[in-house]
């Protein structure tokens, strides 16, 4: 999906393909049949917050609704274990609360340059996204933050 009505954004997958060339993800831990990335993937019902991602390479493109903090509470968590990477495509919303308390804790942040177009839409998305990558193998104090292209790659700044 794509409107500004739901809080589901379709990864765009040339965006997604791009990200699993570098990290070889395992689990999406939010998705259904439909739009799952991954062969393992959690279901609504099978409820990705209640689950352990441990051991996985995750790609985590939450509901971007009020449940996203949530979400990225649970990614920081996970991400905290060895052996565990979550990689999250969220909105760069640098002004809430969980984006300080728990993305500036991240491995990295990469701002991506412009916006994407979720799904099969022809309009870019009305927000500015970020990849924030928790690595349970790589924690730090501050996180690497650079900028990142719309097809998935990282500028040299």
């Amino acid at each position: 999906m794509f409107s500004s009505k739901s809080n589901e954004w379709s990864t765009p997958q040339a965006f997604y393909e791009r990200l699993n060339e570098v990290h070889s993800f395992t689990l999406d831990p939010c998705a259904d049949s439909e739009n799952t990335k991954c062969k393992k993937f959690y279901s609504m019902e099978d409820n990705g917050l209640a689950q352990s991602w441990q051991s996985e390479s995750v790609f985590m493109n939450p509901p971007y609704g009020r449940q996203i903090k949530d979400w990225i509470q649970k990614a920081h968590q996970e991400g905290q274990k060895p052996g565990t990477r979550v990689v999250c495509l969220v909105p760069a919303r640098t002004d809430t609360k969980y984006w300080h308390d728990y993305c500036m804790k991240a491995e990295s942040i990469h701002f991506i340059k412009g916006r994407l177009k979720f799904g099969d839409s022809k309009n870019a998305a009305p927000f500015p996204s970020a990849v924030v990558v928790f690595d349970g193998d790589r924690q730090t104090n501050s996180p690497h933050v650079t900028a990142m292209t719309n097809g998935g790659s990282v500028c040299l700044l």
